[in-house]
């Protein structure tokens, strides 16, 4: 260890040392990942009690929960429509919910290292935060010019608070001898911020994420029920008023498999960044 790398490690504390550690390979990280056999499992019994219920129901006359081979048949019939209201509503959700990662944290960090601001922004949030964003669908529709704009401002609302709190408590969360370490170095305040709350701050930060995109996604479905020409939500909703409840349940499947992939993306940006954790 050479002498300038101990001076570093003196000021910066442990973080010097976790840093190069966290750089180099691990061991446990690069084994293989054994197969996985149980979630599979769990879907070849949940289809299985799926065709039985249907063939239960549709024994007495009732077609409202059709067998999967049928649903499936319509999920493929209906995927030229199903991809273009996809497009449709990623134009909705991704401006709202990258507004909102953007304002939620830039506001989390600030509040969560300054006191003043934090005693301003605190009240009000404590108020507003748990209201639920369904409520402001129909008052943005009547208020805003065009749907899109009203919706991505639900998307926005729904998305910005679980952001803006797990900053927050990010920010609470880091120690006091960073601070004074980062002091010590002649840190401005922005760099501060830049350096070593936002860095300390992201484990939380990405859990607010996942958090704030599961509302996004609800919002918007519900948004799109009240007044969307288009949408995954307009979908369900469309065939649900005609009793074509196969396309209706395909596009019940669709929006899942369309949520789990928004996911997981998250969750592999999640892994690239904080490669430490691994």
């Amino acid at each position: 260890m050479t002498t300038e790398t101990s001076i570093l490690d003196a000021a910066l504390g442990d973080t010097g040392a976790i840093a190069r550690h966290a750089a180099e390979p691990n061991a446990a990280a690069s084994r293989p990942v054994p197969f996985a056999w149980e979630p599979w499992l769990l879907w070849l019994i949940l289809l299985g009690l799926w065709q039985g219920i249907a063939t239960l129901i549709a024994g007495q006359g009732n077609p409202l929960l059709p067998p999967p081979t049928v649903v499936f048949d319509a999920l493929w019939l209906s995927l030229p429509e199903l991809l273009t209201g996809t497009w449709s509503s990623l134009l909705i959700l991704a401006p709202g919910f990258a507004l909102a990662v953007a304002a939620g944290v830039g506001l989390g960090l600030l509040a969560g290292t300054s006191p003043r601001l934090g005693r301003a922004l605190f009240p009000f949030a404590k108020v507003a935060a748990p209201v639920p964003p369904t409520v402001y669908i129909p008052y943005a529709i009547a208020v805003l010019p065009t749907f899109h704009l009203s919706a991505t401002f639900v998307v926005f609302v729904g998305a910005f608070w679980p952001v803006f709190q797990n900053t927050v408590a990010g920010a609470h969360a880091v120690e006091g001898r960073h601070r004074d370490n980062a002091r010590v170095l002649g840190f401005s305040g922005f760099e501060y911020l830049h350096k070593v709350v936002f860095p300390a701050s992201l484990p939380h930060i990405f859990s607010g994420m996942a958090v704030g995109l599961g509302f996004g996604f609800i919002l918007l479905t519900v948004a799109e029920l009240f007044g969307a020409n288009a949408g995954l939500g307009r979908f369900v909703q469309y065939y649900a008023d005609f009793g074509d409840y196969p396309r209706m349940v395909a596009g019940i499947l669709y929006t899942g498999v369309v949520t789990w992939a928004a996911m997981s993306v998250l969750d592999r940006a999640r892994e690239r960044a904080l490669f430490w954790l691994r």
